[in-house]
């Protein structure tokens, strides 16, 4: 094993011995911790994640940059060691371990698990023991040692073949500890370090100081006796006040000194030499990181870069996973032939498209079968019979196709005029039904996981390739995507049905995909002279509002700095103190609004007023940037972003939009009914989310209220609050609206009282009373969270599962979070799931009606339709009667219609 690890560090370290790199594990995550805002690094359950994110992007970077042969990484196992039990004052002083760091440690330790990399936690000690331990070991079996912490007791350590790297700013700078840099730092040298630093003491671990004694002194006592031990021996030498209060608190620093050394004898398991690193389980890696939703590629690639394994993998021959292709590249008039051989089995189809650059056009497909053939063309190059075969084949019901992002693959293609049919699985839509809280599902990552194959170029069944070169890599590539495709296709076939999704995918998300890819299509069409002039109105506020902004604190600042905010604030205007954060008190959009109810001062109001109006300026902006060549906004709809099931839009995300606001009823304005078309027409149900409440509780007097032909809030807070309907006031009505909305989305009574603006007492209260009334309400949401907690996820009423591991989680804020979206899962799950049938059987009512009016958009649950001609009352019949009958709910499901020549007029 050392003889491989020499060599591989003569080839990367440009030295004979081998080199092993040892990580302090807390300190580094620590320093990550503070290093990256917790806001910017939290995954949907409530998980912070900004210390794992900062100590594997360390860990990357060394990794890379020093190329060791050797690793590992020491963690400490709590703050009792045998250093707190001769000192019990030892680190006393620090403070309580924040909540957000809580857990991470333990996340960070998975990460290092899939890279196979060896951490070490001993009982009684720290991690420094730990380092020094195998320093030292290394040290005396030939080793280059490196050591990356940010204690700088480790410089104790350093020597010709041990080198500390120290991080100097956050995480991202290393200072490299020689024991030359030691000498220049601290005129010391390293083994007179710990006796440096028993004379300074150290406050971070709270070990006493001399007074008036500081690092100068300090280092010129050790220089001047040659070691603390001769100190000691001759301290009635050092003269002055300074040497008087050395001997004073000689006892304390003896301890310093005790304290300070490093433990180089841990008992730790096998040898340094079992430390040589080994290739990662890349899809454990991969899995640990879309658990924590990150989602950035360059520390994906950055991790990968670094595999032992990756290496060997590159000089090992092209194939995916030991899978061989029968692949061909097609010229015209061949492709007619390869699919009447091939066709009536099972393809995997993968495309390279432009669509992104606009052309909207394919360029390259590939085909896969399972018994190995695939092929590979430009549809350019297809000759007349060629382009007919394939769009007979792509658009028959009765040839399977599995492929991945569907919906994107029949929107390009319907550019060529192909329409695509048959499409037996979705592996994009499989995964996520299957790990519907997952965040990424690129098909690399997805055949990592499920095929433990890496993507790359495969060999031909004959190991050559009949095709030049250039167009050679590109062609197996494409056909090893198709043939990926396929075989995750047959991995997910599998799947769905241990989660129960099987049915969901293909009765619910595969239609609803073709649907949505016909509606991006479509697109709305826009008023452009109408949205220029909004950007113009919105700039011209935000303009406005820079403007009272400096004269109310009577000079210029730059609105959009936070630090200058917070000096204007919290220092000119003294105002009440925010939360403070590492930059100091926050300046965000809740302060400011708790900000404009805790003073008098104009400027919190004028700041929300700015912040909001440029928010409406980008929005517009986006919007108009978006207009196409047919003067139509076309929208891409996400199936996989919301873990519950509903859909979402970009490029524009039309839910950035604001509903009830005038400003956003304005903007709603520009989207207009298209040339050749009548009107819009827009539907959605009233109040869904708390019928599908009442439907799972079974609560009678929900039930009742929904039944009444009373305004529902109304009935509810009569009873809630014991008066009659005709005495419910608005403050009543509002209060009663904002729990029952909130219970339906897992609000807790704090949030509760964050929203109403009361106390969290009065909240509570509120809620207690609520549930008197409504005992099934309450009954539901216990249950649902203790079924959840027994299976692991929560089920909507057409069986879409949503994972929730935190549910059973020893970190609180992990936990709560948790059974707040086991609360909201199911209500707004099932919401979702009914607004795709609704969808589904409207679409299929229009055609079969034969009408031209059409479906263009689904947003906020709400849906948009251009009507054509002299369709309206009969579309309108349509659109009620499918909507309502969607699926049969205790509490009656009601349809609110509205049309108009615009989005806003046709609103209801």
């Amino acid at each position: 094993m050392a003889e491989t690890a020499s060599k591989k560090t003569e080839k990367t370290a440009g030295t004979s011995r081998p080199r092993l790199m040892l990580m302090d594990g807390h300190s580094l995550a620590y320093r990550a911790f503070f290093a990256l805002p917790a806001e910017n690094f939290t995954t949907a359950s409530g998980q912070p994640t900004n210390a794992i994110y900062g100590f594997a992007s360390m860990l990357a970077n060394t990794l890379r940059d020093e190329s060791p042969t050797h690793f590992a990484v020491a963690f400490d196992v709590s703050r009792k060691t045998w250093r707190s039990e001769e000192f019990t004052e030892y680190k006393a002083n620090r403070s309580k371990t924040p909540d957000e760091f809580k857990g991470q440690v333990e996340l960070i330790g998975e990460l290092l698990d899939a890279m196979h990399a060896r951490r070490f936690a001993v009982d009684g000690f720290e991690a420094d023991d730990i380092i020094a331990t195998l320093a030292t070991q290394a040290e005396a079996e030939g080793f280059e040692v490196l050591i990356v912490t940010g204690d700088r007791d480790s410089f104790q350590l350093v020597s010709e073949h041990t080198t500390v790297l120290y991080p100097t700013k956050g995480v991202s700078e290393l200072t490299r500890f020689t024991p030359e840099k030691v000498v220049e730092k601290y005129g010391l040298t390293p083994a007179q370090y710990p006796d440096f630093a028993a004379l300074r003491g150290d406050p971070s671990d709270n070990l006493p100081g001399i007074p008036g004694v500081g690092e100068k002194t300090a280092a010129k006592w050790i220089n001047q006796f040659g070691s603390f031990a001769e100190l000691v021996e001759r301290v009635d030498e050092v003269k002055g006040k300074a040497g008087q209060n050395l001997r004073d608190h000689l006892d304390a620093v003896r301890l310093n000194r005790r304290l300070t050394e490093m433990v180089k004898d841990v008992e730790l398991p096998g040898a340094v030499t079992d430390l040589e690193r080994a290739a990662y389980d890349r899809t454990a890696v991969s899995m640990v990181l879309d658990t924590l939703e990150i989602r950035n590629p360059s520390l994906r690639e950055r991790l990968f870069a670094v595999d032992p394994g990756a290496q060997e993998a590159e000089t090992a021959a092209p194939v995916v996973a030991g899978v061989e292709l029968d692949g061909v590249v097609l010229g015209a008039g061949e492709l007619k032939p390869w699919l009447a051989e091939h066709g009536d089995a099972v393809l995997g189809l993968a495309t390279v498209d432009a669509w992104a650059l606009g052309a909207g056009s394919v360029t390259e497909i590939a085909l896969a079968a399972a018994e190995g053939a695939a092929a590979w063309f430009d549809p350019s190059e297809l000759d007349e019979a060629d382009e007919n075969a394939f769009a007979r084949w792509v658009a028959d019901p009765a040839k399977p196709k599995v492929l991945h992002n569907a919906k994107g693959v029949m929107r390009v293609f319907a550019e060529h005029g192909w329409s695509v049919e048959g499409v037996s699985m979705d592996t994009a839509l499989a995964a996520y039904l299957v790990k519907p809280g997952r965040r990424s599902f690129a098909l690399d990552a997805l055949s990592l996981e499920y095929l433990g194959r890496e993507l790359g170029p495969a060999a031909a069944a004959d190991g050559q390739l009949a095709f030049g070169a250039d167009d050679g890599a590109e062609a197996e590539a494409l056909m090893a995507q198709a043939r990926t495709i396929l075989d995750l296709g047959e991995a997910f076939d599998e799947k769905l049905p241990e989660v129960g999704a099987a049915d969901l995918l293909r009765d619910m998300e595969l239609p609803t995909s073709a649907l949505l890819a016909r509606l991006e299509r479509y697109g709305i069409a826009a008023d452009r002279a109408h949205l220029e002039a909004m950007e113009q109105m919105f700039g011209a506020a935000v303009q406005q509002a820079v403007k009272e902004a400096h004269a109310s604190v009577g000079h210029e600042f730059n609105l959009g700095s936070p630090k200058q905010l917070q000096e204007v604030f919290f220092g000119e205007l003294d105002l009440p103190k925010t939360k403070k954060t590492k930059t100091g008190y926050t300046t965000d959009a809740d302060a400011l609004a708790w900000l404009a109810t805790r003073t008098d001062h104009e400027l919190p109001v004028i700041m929300l007023r700015h912040r909001e109006q440029a928010k409406l300026r980008v929005t517009v902006e986006g919007l108009i940037k978006t207009i196409a060549a047919d003067h139509r906004i076309h929208t891409t709809f996400n199936q996989t972003v919301a873990a519950t099931g509903r859909l979402s839009s970009v490029d524009p995300n039309l839910q950035n939009i604001p509903v009830r606001t005038e400003e956003g009823r304005a903007i709603r304005r520009g989207f207009v009914v298209g040339e050749g078309f009548e009107s819009l027409m827009t539907a959605d149900y009233s109040q869904i989310e708390l019928r599908v409440m009442a439907h799972l509780s079974e609560d009678e007097g929900l039930l009742e209220a929904f039944t009444s032909g009373e305004d529902l809030h109304t009935t509810v807070a009569s009873q809630v609050f014991s008066v009659e309907r005709s005495a419910v006031d608005a403050e009543m009505r509002r209060k009663i609206k904002a729990m029952s909305y909130g219970l339906a989305y897992g609000l807790s009574a704090f949030g509760l009282s964050q929203q109403l603006n009361i106390e969290a007492g009065e909240a509570r209260a509120l809620m207690d009373t609520y549930f008197e009334r409504f005992g099934g309400v309450r009954d539901y949401l216990r249950r649902v969270v203790d079924e959840a907690r027994a299976t692991g996820y929560t089920e909507t009423l057409f069986g879409r599962r949503r994972y929730l591991p935190d549910l059973n989680s020893d970190n609180r804020q992990r936990r709560e979070m948790a059974e707040r979206m086991a609360l909201n899962a199911p209500i707004q799950g099932t919401a979702a799931d009914i607004v795709k049938i609704a969808m589904l059987n409207v679409d299929r009512a229009l055609r079969e009606a034969g009408l031209k009016s059409r479906m263009l958009l689904q947003v906020h649950d709400e849906i948009v339709l251009e009507i054509a001609p002299g369709e309206r009352a009969k579309t309108e019949e349509l659109l009620r009667r499918e909507m309502a009958s969607a699926v049969a709910l205790r509490a009656p499901l009601d349809v609110s219609v509205g049309s108009g020549a615009d989005w806003e007029s046709a609103a209801h």
